[in-house]
């Protein structure tokens, strides 16, 4: 263990949590990125529901609240366990079009030309909803699940100081987006933190899916709509490409992590890169290096290449490419990528960062039944295109094909693009200890890292590792230097000994919201919960 203290344990708030705070529970917890969308998981949770009922009130809820970074024109990712370790993964990936734009033309970051894949966060949670109602007796009708998202729809909520601050942020570009204009702004002035934000045409399409059911997104009245209102705007997307979208049900990636086992998604996401940066973590003695020292940082980041040039060489749709997903994740190999790293000296970076953005939730119930969620439109407000009068933003995860046509991950009809989604499970002794995840895009394994190790190797509480400086290896929205960014309040002597190292450093600020947004749940050996969402987000997690 660390021979230096770190951060003071957090304030407990007991059954519940405030921002700052952990919650403790023994009944069930819920955390998301608004408050909003954590209460609905909570009531879901308190009357009755399971895990997987309560993830789906939490998404369809941060679908309204959280518009900015996650939506029903998206995709989901979910592993589920139940308590004794039955788990297996839902990858909601919209494939390509059927008939994509000429070989060879770029896909554009926005626009219709980047809205090109059809969106599976519906059928993700369609799929898990009649995996609970089969196997876990849920207790809840569909439709009673999009209670809170459709209030919120209709009667507005308070707008939140995440949602205000990447509207200002792409402000120059939203002026261009007309889609985003008409339904984000107040007759084109960004609105204020607290204004009443109401969204009446997403308000008509959630109660049109609560009474229809998921599979109308895809079939019924509302995809018609949908497709509409794309191919009104320039998609290529047509309604058989929205039939033929299905999530994937899916056995997880694992790999052996101190004693435990860490579990993530298939390619085409990047699980697998998480998983080898663990992997090649578990090589080295974590607990001889003081948690925030240079040592640390170094270790974490050097990891993270190794892994990085192997996410970039190997990682596609394995339906398209052959992706060595058991040579890179066998022992030879995660003992060879351990070599490597140099403990004096920083390996060259000349690989180019991937932004986007999403929402991590996760959910524990009192049967310690556990869903790991995340969803994503991609990047801040996605493709701009909103689908018509449906209210539906549409997702941009088009863009994260390669416009090299030579590359394995280049678009091809019906192919899914490269995500860098990968929420996540650790297990011990068979069953759930921890759920996690993040926002982050290429980010996301970095955090997940830096948040793993605080939680399994020096054993911090959630609301203590989460808070803990972060760094983020690659190109920002604010910096284009692939330089190692690292928050300032890592200390002085961290920086010096770094650069000393042969890092490239750039300071981004303390509790820089570029440093990602986990969440976390860890499940005590007696049943317990305690959890927390990252004090950089509008989020907090909820105990019953």
């Amino acid at each position: 263990m660390p021979t230096r203290p770190f951060a003071e344990p957090a304030t407990v708030t007991e059954p519940g949590a405030a921002r700052g705070a952990l919650a403790r529970s023994r009944r069930g917890m819920v955390t998301s990125p608004h408050e909003r969308a954590s209460e609905a998981g909570r009531e879901v949770l308190r009357a009755g529901g399971n895990a997987i009922e309560a993830a789906i009130a939490v998404n369809a809820t941060l679908c309204v609240t959280y518009p900015h970074f996650c939506g029903l024109g998206g995709d989901a990712f979910m592993i589920v366990s139940d308590r004794d370790g039955a788990s297996f993964t839902l990858s909601g990936i919209g494939q390509a079009a059927a008939n994509l734009p000429e070989e060879g033309r770029p896909i554009p970051l926005r626009g219709p030309g980047s809205a090109i894949t059809a969106a599976a966060a519906v059928d993700t949670w369609e799929q898990a909803f009649t995996f609970s109602q089969r196997a876990w007796g849920g207790r809840h009708s569909w439709k009673g699940l999009f209670g809170q998202a459709i209030a919120c729809a209709t009667e507005g909520f308070p707008l939140t100081p995440s949602q205000r601050f990447w509207a200002n942020f792409r402000a120059d570009a939203i002026g261009t987006w007309p889609d985003v204009v008409r339904v984000f702004t107040a007759d084109g002035r960004i609105p204020d933190v607290g204004e009443t934000f109401r969204q009446p045409d997403l308000a008509r399409s959630l109660t049109t899916l609560a009474e229809n059911g998921g599979r109308d997104f895809y079939e019924g009245e509302l995809a018609r709509r949908i497709v509409s209102g794309l191919q009104t705007a320039g998609s290529p997307l047509t309604a058989d490409d929205l039939a033929r979208c299905r999530a994937r049900n899916e056995s997880a990636l694992r790999v052996p992590y101190r004693g435990g086992e860490l579990v993530s998604l298939r390619p085409p996401t990047q699980g697998l890169t998480t998983l080898e940066i663990m992997g090649v973590l578990d090589r080295f003695d974590l607990g001889a290096i003081p948690e925030g020292s240079a040592d640390y940082y170094h270790l974490l980041v050097e990891a993270v290449k190794t892994a990085f040039i192997d996410r970039n060489r190997y990682i596609a749709d394995p339906d398209f490419v052959d992706v060595p997903v058991d040579r890179l994740l066998s022992a030879a190999h995660l003992d060879a990528q351990a070599r490597r790293i140099d403990p004096h000296r920083a390996a060259p970076w000349p690989h180019v960062f991937q932004t986007g953005d999403t929402v991590f939730i996760g959910v524990a119930d009192g049967e310690g039944r556990c869903v790991s969620l995340l969803q994503t439109i991609y990047f801040d407000w996605g493709s701009g295109v909103v689908a018509g009068e449906t209210g539906i933003l549409w997702h941009n995860r088009g863009a994260a094909f390669s416009g090299q046509a030579q590359s394995i991950n280049a678009p091809r009809p019906g192919k899914r693009p490269f995500h860098t989604l990968n929420p996540g499970m650790y297990f011990t002794n068979g069953r759930p200890s921890l759920l996690y995840g993040t926002q982050g895009a290429d980010g996301q394994p970095q955090t997940l890292a830096a948040v793993l190790t605080r939680l399994i190797d020096y054993r911090m509480d959630p609301l203590t590792a989460l808070a803990r400086p972060r760094f983020l290896l690659g190109k920002t929205f604010s910096d284009s230097r692939d330089s190692l960014k690292l928050e300032l309040d890592a200390g002085q002597e961290v920086f010096a000994e770094l650069k000393r190292r042969g890092h490239e450093i750039s300071p981004i600020p303390a509790q820089s919201p570029l440093a990602g947004h986990p969440g976390a749940i860890r499940i005590e050996a007696d049943g317990g919960f305690v959890g927390a969402h990252d004090p950089r987000s509008d989020g907090l997690a909820l105990g019953l």
